[in-house]
């Protein structure tokens, strides 16, 4: 028998306060009938605690296979609870890399052994990521695993031919592309965003346009063929500009933010610190505004976390040497408190929208980012707003501890997770499934 647990007096989406029953998985009861039917729930007082859809990210490194000492999926999808989510989508740069119905398979039932989050993999556009031979997208597409969204993420699809092909051929199953927005030839031994910053740095500038290159390429190509395309992390002002322009010829193209390009400009660099190396890399305040506005108009669809764990060797190095990347998986949901809620820019009804809403329909995940209601899927997440916290990082579940948020201080806290009724957090500590108080 699951335990059933009662929500005392939470606001669903920041709205009026009430209570919510979850048993047997679901929503069973909202308002007055949750408390009626409320015998032997275990209570959960939630005055002042916004209620929202279980988080979804689109865009998770869990390391694993083949690079364990960095993350697990065990470990990442921990810290993806703690950080409100109940499904991430698996990245396909591992190694092997996820390009067979044999590797996603594998990497599905891994998240499923966990028990923290729904993992769902994402498959690999081309063979080994080698940009030059596509995988074999039908057969993860009907493997156990389901998978929908395709990427060669950390290396851009930059063959306009397989690209091409690549958006036909999802087509088939209601998949999506989702690129790494990066001209090869226009970024060979960049370090950081090319601009005033990195003159003055002497670091290797990168382009903006060698992001909006591609952007604009594949929007013409996703038009070009009727097929879905995800730009990932998008982070210049002119890709949002490239995106808005797309929508508006009705091209069907969505876009994602990472939380560091909403928070954090190229400035961080003058430090040299390799915590701020990333890619795309940080860009400048006006491609920060810009971005923050893209989101705010629906231009940018969703945020998602680009989660990029790495061992301390590879970051505790000199510059050129360290490895590209930030974690994210538990600082996401402050840090759009802090840049979008806080500012008047957003609603916790957006947020639901863009952390939750969005990216299950992008991946098409039925059953996450579902309404508050009777009868959905209890996948849900409950936030204090008005805590305060420092960020720590070798505090965080997280196997690898390169945060660019260290020592900072952000709102919010993320004080319980349930997936399908149970949960996985409570009070901001991690439940395991065996732990759960009435588990079985």
């Amino acid at each position: 028998m699951s335990t059933r647990y009662l929500l005392r007096g939470v606001a669903p989406l920041g709205g009026p306060e009430t209570d919510v029953l979850l048993s047997d998985g679901v929503i069973a009861a909202l308002g007055a009938d949750a408390g009626d039917q409320a015998q032997d729930a275990t209570v959960v007082e939630g005055a002042g605690l916004v209620l929202l859809p279980g988080l979804v990210d689109l865009h998770t490194h869990l390391r694993e296979p083949g690079r364990e000492d960095a993350e697990t999926v065990e470990s990442g999808t921990r810290a993806a609870a703690l950080g409100g989510f109940t499904a991430v989508h698996a990245m396909a740069n591992t190694d092997p890399v996820q390009d067979t119905a044999g590797v996603v398979e594998q990497v599905w039932r891994l998240g499923r052994d966990a028990g923290w989050v729904d993992v769902h993999p994402v498959g690999a556009v081309t063979v080994g990521l080698g940009g030059e031979r596509l995988a074999e997208l039908g057969a993860m597409a009907q493997s156990a695993a389901h998978v929908r969204v395709f990427s060669d993420d950390g290396k851009c699809v930059h063959d306009p031919v397989v690209m091409r092909r690549a958006l036909e051929y999802v087509k088939a199953f209601d998949g999506v592309v989702a690129q790494h927005s990066q001209e090869p030839r226009l970024t060979e031994g960049s370090q950081m965003h090319e601009g005033v910053v990195s003159a003055e740095l002497g670091l290797a500038g990168w382009p903006a346009v060698a992001e909006e290159a591609i952007v604009a390429r594949d929007v013409l190509l996703a038009e070009h063929v009727g097929s879905r395309l995800h730009v990932c992390h998008l982070s210049t002002a002119g890709s949002v500009e490239i995106v808005r322009w797309a929508k508006s010829r009705g091209i069907d193209v969505t876009a994602e933010a990472t939380p560091h390009h909403l928070a954090l400009t190229d400035e961080e660099v003058r430090g040299y610190d390799p915590v701020f190396k990333v890619n795309p890399p940080l860009r400048t305040q006006a491609d920060v505004d810009a971005v923050r506005d893209g989101l705010a108009d629906g231009t940018i669809d969703i945020v998602a976390t680009d989660h990029a764990p790495h061992t301390r060797e590879d970051k505790d190095c000199e510059w050129a040497a360290a490895a590209f990347g930030m974690t994210g998986l538990e600082t996401v949901l402050s840090v759009v408190q802090q840049t979008m809620v806080d500012t008047g820019r957003f609603t916790w009804a957006d947020v639901a929208r863009v952390l939750s809403t969005a990216p299950a329909r992008i991946g098409r995940v039925t059953d996450q980012g579902r309404p508050i209601a009777v009868g959905e899927p209890a996948n849900l997440v409950l936030v204090d707003p008005a805590a305060r916290r420092v960020v720590v990082p070798e505090e965080q579940a997280s196997k690898s501890v390169n945060s660019p948020l260290r020592g900072r201080e952000l709102p919010g806290r993320v004080v319980a997770t349930f997936l399908r009724g149970r949960a996985t957090v409570l009070d901001g500590v991690a439940v395991p499934a065996t732990s759960a108080a009435g588990a079985r």
